[in-house]
């Protein structure tokens, strides 16, 4: 695969939704996921010139501490070999104390060719949907209030658009307008998310919003309302921002055998059954 260089730029790998298990459990029964990262990662093993690997969530399905070492153990030596930067984000289904015994922070600053990168924890203990606090806008603040040379990357798991399906609009992020308003005061030029499963490019205030599909299944964003479906299928995305203007993005599958294979199809009523569990109630 050959994409444009980008001068004075970033070149971004982004995946998401790993879900992985600590004891080699398949997901739903059926998806052995950290075959479906590994050939992801040999899909995107073209690139060899990248400057960041990020990683939106869902990293763990089980939040064990092994899930998150198998994870490291793939993605370390991958951005390593390219000489890129890797951050992680928190998911609604990772645990705090695995992903900080072994992955660290859960919100972190990393600086690249004169960007900034930071990563927010949107996952709220027991539930589904997301949501930022005041002390943690007003951290993000706090770090806008002084200008990156070529800008902030905001990465989180949660994206700050509306979602294509009855459930995950559920178990969206609670609060968007509060992170966006952050965002739109200081220099954000681009949010990366995942959650959704799906390849997703929009504009939120202004600035470009990436949701990477995810690595584990593929979710159906033209599925019958009030229902909600996912197929076996695993992508990424490729984002290249310059210096000055727009982001190029790029959303690329990693073909498996099994690709298309329906995991599940709820019904309305499951759907309703899981938003109550999971979901903000808002």
């Amino acid at each position: 695969m050959t994409l444009a260089e980008t001068p004075a730029g970033l070149r971004i790998l982004h995946l998401s939704d790993t879900h992985l298990f600590s004891a080699g459990r398949l997901h739903y029964g059926q998806v052995d996921t950290l075959a479906a990262l590994d050939r992801t990662l040999a899909r995107a093993g073209s690139l060899d010139t990248l400057d960041l690997v990020a990683a939106t969530g869902d990293l763990s399905d089980d939040g064990g501490e092994q899930s998150y070492r198998l994870l490291a153990s793939r993605l370390a030596p991958f951005a390593s070999d390219r000489g890129a930067d890797l951050v992680y984000a928190m998911g609604n289904h990772d645990l705090r104390a695995g992903f900080e015994a072994v992955l660290g922070a859960r919100e972190t600053v990393t600086l690249r060719h004169g960007f900034r990168i930071v990563t927010l924890d949107t996952s709220v203990p027991g539930a589904g949907y997301g949501a930022l606090d005041t002390d943690q806008l007003d951290r993000l603040a706090g770090i806008l209030a002084v200008p990156a040379p070529h800008g902030t990357i905001v990465a989180l798991h949660h994206p700050p658009v509306p979602a294509s399906s009855a459930l995950l609009a559920a178990l969206e992020l609670s609060n968007p307008e509060a992170l966006l308003d952050v965002c739109a005061g200081g220099d954000v030029r681009l949010i990366l998310g995942g959650h959704y499963h799906h390849a997703l490019a929009a504009q939120a205030r202004g600035i470009p919003v990436v949701v990477a599909p995810g690595v584990a299944n593929s979710s159906d964003p033209l599925a019958a309302a009030g229902t909600e479906r996912a197929v076996v299928g695993s992508g990424f995305a490729v984002v290249e921002l310059p210096a000055e203007g727009e982001p190029r993005v790029v959303f690329l599958p990693a073909p498996g055998p099994d690709d298309g294979s329906e995991i599940f199809d709820l019904d309305a009523t499951e759907v309703a059954r899981i938003a109550d569990a999971a979901g903000s109630g808002a």
